[in-house]
């Protein structure tokens, strides 16, 4: 850790919707001593009306004006602190500069992206420079991609325990899951799209599951991605899961970077939407399938993106109800198998909304373990995945602070329970 910063953490985009819900977290929630951690974003009139709207607890919270386009205000927001949280999205639009102040400085550094694009192109500019000043940068902190990657992570330890072996194949299925988008999430995947039409270069990674491996990697197995099928392990028809495309790069990646060696060189990884065994199920599944193959296809159209933008989807900004967000939750399975098809099932949950309740929380917690928990002489600077810069202290802090769960499951039938 270091010890002679201002601050062990700032929350820059504190008033961004997710920025709100975690200073919210860290304000009424948060019960550890001796945390010091300041908000920051770029309107002194907005840090004041969050504050006065989190209560009187908020007022001994220091407020920083920083603007993501000023790369004076971020290296003084790195010269104050241990650790940056940034909520400040899209990423492609907004987050380079403090990347690279963080990067410069040996400043340890999270977000909740899911623009693995940009992670790429991050990696490739910075990454050099925060192996050399000791910048542990750390993206998609929140829902993507957090449980998936923990909870592959969790998997290969229970499955070493159990069977001597880590599972060679491992898929993720979404038993349940209820929550909403927020304005800032879907301008995210927009950006995406947009930057995609007529870029056969960026369209060619976006297909590509090994993206955010290290070029050196030498994995060449021809990954699954769910469409619409029936998945026998789960007795269940499977859609796909929205949040896929970055999830297995992050696992990938962990895969590629695991310091005490990968889970396999033939790894496989997938993940799916639950919908149910009947017709009901065979049905929802389609409906999903459709709809994903249709969205980017609309998204491409910059008549159909303006007008979806302009009357139809939530802005920046806007996002979930707080009664929304408190009834939110999810339920992931995960089943490994082992080379000699030994079997072994995982259950991860969440008991808010996933994108945003829930989301603050492991933020607010992977940047906390970050400082107090991760050793610089064990993970030193550069850019790293969930599952290989914490360990179980996160699963820990997790487990009591966030309102997660990660269990063993006893047998195949549980899944069914």
């Amino acid at each position: 850790m270091n010890t002679n910063k201002e601050f062990d953490l700032i929350v820059f985009g504190a008033t961004s919707f997710v920025g709100q819900i975690l200073c919210d977290y860290l304000v009424n929630e948060y019960t550890e001593a001796n945390l010091t951690w300041a908000m920051a974003a770029r309107s002194e009139p907005k840090l004041t009306e969050l504050k006065t709207k989190l209560g009187e607890k908020a007022s001994l919270i220091p407020s920083l004006l920083a603007d993501s386009a000023d790369e004076g205000s971020l290296q003084m927001l790195c010269s104050k602190a241990s650790v940056i949280i940034s909520t400040v999205g899209p990423y492609a639009l907004y987050g380079e500069l403090l990347v690279k102040a963080c990067a410069e400085t040996g400043t340890d550094y999270c977000d909740l992206t899911g623009e693995a694009p940009w992670i790429r192109l991050m990696i490739e500019r910075y990454g050099e420079t925060a192996q050399r000043t000791g910048a542990r940068i750390v993206n998609s902190c929140g829902f993507d991609s957090i449980p998936s990657d923990l909870g592959v992570m969790y998997l290969q330890d229970q499955a070493i325990k159990q069977f001597g072996a880590m599972c060679p194949t491992v898929k993720m299925r979404v038993k349940a899951m209820k929550g909403g988008a927020s304005g800032g999430t879907i301008a995210s995947g927009i950006n995406m799209y947009k930057e995609a039409v007529g870029n056969s270069a960026l369209q060619a990674e976006m297909r590509d599951p090994y993206s955010l491996c290290p070029q050196n990697h030498k994995f060449t197995e021809n990954q699954h991605q769910v469409v619409f099928e029936f998945d026998d392990s789960f007795d269940s028809w499977v859609g796909p899961f929205i949040m896929e495309a970055i999830n297995t790069r992050i696992v990938f990646r962990s895969n590629a970077i695991r310091r005490g060696g990968s889970y396999s060189d033939s790894f496989c990884y997938d993940e799916g939407t639950l919908t149910g065994a009947g017709k009901a199920g065979e049905k929802s599944a389609k409906r999903i399938s459709l709809g994903t193959r249709l969205a980017p296809k609309l998204l491409s159209l910059g008549l159909v993106r303006n007008f979806l933008v302009k009357f139809i989807l939530p802005k920046p900004g806007e996002g979930p109800t707080k009664e929304e967000q408190l009834s939110g939750h999810y339920d992931l399975r995960f089943l490994g198998l082992t080379e000699s098809s030994r079997q072994i099932r995982v259950k991860v949950t969440g008991d808010k909304d996933p994108g945003y309740g829930s989301t603050a929380k492991m933020l607010a917690q992977a940047a906390i373990s970050l400082h107090r928990d991760v050793d610089k002489g064990d993970s030193p600077g550069g850019f790293w995945t969930p599952a290989t810069v914490f360990d179980y202290k996160l699963l820990d802090r997790l487990r009591a602070h966030a309102g997660m769960t990660f269990e063993l499951m006893p047998d195949a039938q549980e899944v069914q329970n």
